[in-house]
């Protein structure tokens, strides 16, 4: 792969507030996959999306997108399609399944269990695993680079996800251990993380993730953002 074709900028995007933010109770009559965002989420896309329109320079942005419609009106909230040079639903990027329709009761049982277990490890009952989005998390960075080696790729990429999927895509990239991933938060509603590229075509946060265990990165995983 020619470096230089590598994107300036890779930016990771939550979703805005949805209506599940709000009440957990709608996972028990609405599909995950259908649940849409509050008109709250709708004004926080809105205002990130300025925020976007600045850190891109008026350069085309490709764009990979969830297939949720919590992710897909958060895309479309953010008002820069004029900037968008293509748009492809993405399902590996999908939010980690717990479920289908959930029972609130078991759901908050399982959370507690997970709490213990590990939330890399903990697979929810019908559902998914940490370690699973990882795993379509690694075959969609193979899916990047094959897009990033034809010519003429947009310097910006712009991934519209979910908070733990955030953290694993950058886990995966970053190569950071099951410990560190275990002590991040997941990014706010709206909010964003960018990887720059460096001189030398590699990567950085521009900030890390909070933390809310007393871990300590190692100097390797650090090396992520400083």
């Amino acid at each position: 792969m020619d470096l230089s074709r590598r994107p300036l900028r890779i930016v990771l995007l939550r979703h805005g507030q949805s209506e599940a933010n709000i009440d957990q109770s709608i996972f028990e009559r609405v599909p995950d996959h259908a649940i849409p965002l509050t008109d709250a989420g709708r004004s926080q896309a809105a205002a990130t999306g300025a925020a976007l329109r600045s850190r891109f320079d008026g350069l085309p942005v490709r764009v990979y997108v969830s297939p949720y419609r919590r992710a897909l009106q958060t895309l479309d909230a953010l008002g820069i399609d004029d900037l968008v040079e293509t748009a492809r639903q993405e399902p590996r990027l999908r939010e980690q399944d717990w479920a289908n329709f959930q029972d609130s009761v078991d759901i908050a049982r399982q959370r507690e269990l997970r709490d213990s277990y590990g939330h890399f490890f903990y697979r929810f009952t019908d559902g998914e695993s940490g370690a699973d989005v990882y795993d379509r998390v690694s075959t969609f960075l193979e899916t990047l680079h094959r897009d990033w080696d034809h010519p003429g790729s947009p310097r910006n990429v712009l991934i519209v996800s979910h908070g733990l999927t955030m953290r694993l895509f950058c886990m995966r990239w970053f190569h950071w251990s099951v410990d560190f991933f275990e002590s991040l938060s997941n990014p706010e509603n709206a909010e964003s993380y960018t990887l720059v590229r460096q001189p030398d075509f590699r990567y950085k946060l521009d900030r890390p993730f909070p933390q809310w265990s007393d871990y300590r990165p190692t100097t390797r995983e650090r090396a992520a953002w400083t």
